[in-house]
């Protein structure tokens, strides 16, 4: 599971999640990605189970590159307690996700492959995403 490994300050602020994504918008690594359509956040768990989705699609074929980290705390309290008492404890990570933003890059496999693989893994995400292809950029 994904969690970073030191950080500033242990808990942070909700915050919001608005704009579109800042960096991380094209298929930079491999040759077709999956990207963004929505705003949102994703768990470690969310992003572990797409790595092994696509992962069990190649059956040890192509190269997987995740473009997402989840550096965001998300604090819970207890069950049944009262409220007040300060912050609950840290209990797992998220990556904020802006629309437009590139979240898994694959290579080594044929466009129907990918498509497939891909599509497989956008079913476990709780934001819309579309498949997106390599730009030549000059």
């Amino acid at each position: 599971m994904k969690q970073p490994g030191k950080t500033k300050f242990r808990k942070s602020h909700k915050g919001s999640i608005s704009g579109l994504a800042k960096g991380g918008e094209f298929v930079e690594f491999g040759e077709f990605g999956m990207q963004a359509l929505d705003r949102g956040k994703i768990t470690t768990n969310q992003i572990e189970s797409c790595r092994v989705a696509i992962n069990r699609h190649f059956a040890r074929k192509g190269q997987v590159w995740i473009r997402v980290f989840p550096h965001k705390p998300v604090t819970a309290k207890p069950l049944e307690t009262r409220m007040g008492k300060g912050k609950g404890n840290v209990d797992h990570y998220v990556a904020e996700i802006k629309p437009g933003r590139v979240l898994f890059e694959v290579a080594g496999v044929s466009r129907e492959d990918a498509q497939t693989a891909l599509r497989l893994a956008s079913a476990k995400l709780p934001i819309k995403t579309r498949f997106v292809e390599r730009l030549e950029r000059v």
